[in-house]
Order: structure tokens, then sequence, then C-alpha cells
């Protein structure tokens, strides 16, 4: 467990300066240890550490770790959601992270009702222009639209942006892909849209997360920074 505390401790380190050079508060940026491929002894040292929010990429793998797991942190779905584990995601997930469409919207709605839950969502924007990537198209009229639907879809409450920077060793690009959403960002909040709340703006991974809390990200998803490289 030394070594996943003391790469944790180094992050949070990397994140306070990095908040700092920018004129903010660690305590904006929230952490998300990323635990794909990690087992569960392996995050529950995480948790030991002082981790309190993990990030999954599928509801499969999830499932396979909650039991060891449980609630001793908050459970975040980063990856791509298919429509058909809605109703699992629902049960599992405090924030799902990658909503790309508004028929997603609607089966997680559906199946956040049927289970008593209003289910926080972050919707997620292609801002690279990746076409390997998830997420909706950047353009600010397909965005604003996308949101009013969305907006009204009982059972979820949409909190924020997400989106994954561009896998290029240009900072800038990545920085503009960044300083795209937190523009969207600021013109969602000012549109004032019923049932959506600009809170967070989850972007920023491990090779890239300082740019990203730079340009306003509120939530940075960290898995091989803490954890090693993926097996």
């Amino acid at each position: 467990m030394a070594g996943i505390r003391e790469n944790l401790a180094a992050v949070r380190e990397r994140i306070a300066r990095a908040a700092a050079a920018a004129g903010r508060s660690a305590d904006d940026v929230t952490l998300v240890a990323v635990t794909k491929t990690v087992p569960a002894g392996a995050v529950l040292d995480g948790i030991a550490a002082g981790i309190t929010a993990i990030g999954e990429n599928r509801v499969q793998e999830a499932l396979g770790k909650r039991p060891a797991i449980g609630s001793r942190a908050q459970w975040h779905l980063i990856g791509h959601l298919q429509s058909n584990k809605a109703k699992k995601a629902v049960e599992l997930f405090s924030l799902i992270h990658s909503v790309d469409s508004v028929d997603l919207a609607r089966e997680i709605g559906r199946r956040a009702a049927e289970a008593g839950k209003v289910q926080d969502i972050l919707l997620e924007v292609n801002t690279s222009g990746e076409p390997q990537k998830y997420g909706i198209g950047p353009g600010d009229r397909t965005i604003l639209e996308v949101l009013n639907e969305i907006g009204d879809v009982k059972g979820i409450h949409v909190l924020g942006l997400m989106t994954v920077g561009p896998l290029t060793d240009d900072r800038g690009r990545v920085r503009a892909a960044f300083r795209t959403l937190r523009t969207l960002f600021e013109l969602v909040r000012s549109e004032r849209i019923p049932n959506i709340e600009m809170r967070h703006l989850s972007m920023g991974m491990s090779g890239d997360f300082e740019d990203a809390i730079a340009e306003g990200s509120t939530m940075v998803r960290i898995g091989s920074a803490i954890f090693g490289p993926r097996g």
C-alpha cells in the first residue's frame, strides 16, 4: 500500500500546485481515482490512503468489485454506457459522467424513477473532434438543444459537463479542448435551463490534469498516476 499512498500524496500535491497557479483552491478540485482493471484489494488500499471517489469504466467490472468495496467510496461511472446497462448503472453509481445522448438520458431517467431515485449525471462533450471518442459535438446550439431536452427528463439531474482531452503531446491542443468545455459550461450556466446545474467540469486524466485544472476543471479522473500502469 505504501506505493499507492505515496503516489496519491504526489498527485494531491500536483493538484494543489496546479490550482494555486490558476488562482484556485485545491479544495475546488475533486479527485476521482480511476480503478479500471485495478483489483478490489488495491482499491481498498487506495481508500485506506484517503481516496473518497472511484471511477469505473464498465458496469460489469464495477459489479464484480462492489461486494468487496461497498460504500466505502463514492462510485462514478466514467466510461461509455450502453442503454441496456442503464438499470445496473443507476443501482451502482452516484454520478454518471458519460451521458452522450438524449435517448440515453431518458433511459437513465426511466430506470432511476423506477428505483425511486434521482440520478446525477454529466453530459459528455467531444471537444477534440476525434472520431473515436464519444460525446456530443461542441457546437453551442447543439449543446443547448440537447440540454433543453434533457432538462425535461424526470429522474435525472444534470450537474455539469465532461470531456476527454485529445490524445496528443501538443499541450496547446489539449488546453484548447479543455477551454472549449469551460466556455460551453459558462454558456449553459448563463442560460439557466431548468433542472440543469453547472456545478462540475469533469476533465483531465493522469497525463493532462494540470492543464485541465488551469482551464477550470473541478473534477479530475486519475488512474495510472496513483495505481501504476494498467496491466
